[in-house]
């Protein structure tokens, strides 16, 4: 009896930290899915590729600006497709996520030369992004932005 329990014990302490390292590595695998995201979204704003856009936004998503108006995914990809909100460059600054079971967080920064409205937007903006993974795939479901003065 003893022979079995300290074999079962000796397996926990073998199989625990690899299974521990694999936890770890998934949610690092996660964390870069989420800063591409991130990277990809811009990029298609920019090139306002609403094909490429909209699957990375849930529909059900609400967004947050600076104003505190909310916005809807259909609301936001207007704005973008007929030039409302347009970003001619951009630069990140550090990102940090958070990832919880099938939800991410992502919070980071950017640098950007922009427009909304036809006003110039430009300047340093701070953001959290939550993401949640349904039927195998990342989609942003909210969003909050503020400009830094």
């Amino acid at each position: 009896m003893r022979t079995i329990a300290g074999l079962v014990l000796l397996a926990f302490a073998c199989f625990g930290p690899v299974y521990g390292q694999e936890k770890k590595a998934a949610a690092a695998s996660v964390s870069d899915t989420l800063k591409q995201m991130e990277h990809d979204w811009l990029d298609a704003m920019k090139a306002v590729d609403i094909d490429k856009l909209s699957p990375m936004i849930a529909d059900d998503w609400a967004g947050l600006g600076p104003d505190g108006v909310k916005q809807t995914k259909q609301g936001y990809l207007d704005d973008v497709k007929s030039g409302k909100s347009k970003i001619e460059t951009f630069e990140f600054g550090p990102m940090s996520v958070k990832v919880i079971g099938s939800v991410g967080v992502v919070q980071g920064s950017d640098t950007e030369k922009s427009t909304y409205k036809g006003k110039d937007s430009s300047g340093k903006w701070v953001w959290m992004d939550v993401f949640a993974k349904r039927d195998g795939k990342w989609q942003v479901v909210r969003s909050q932005t503020a400009k830094i003065k």
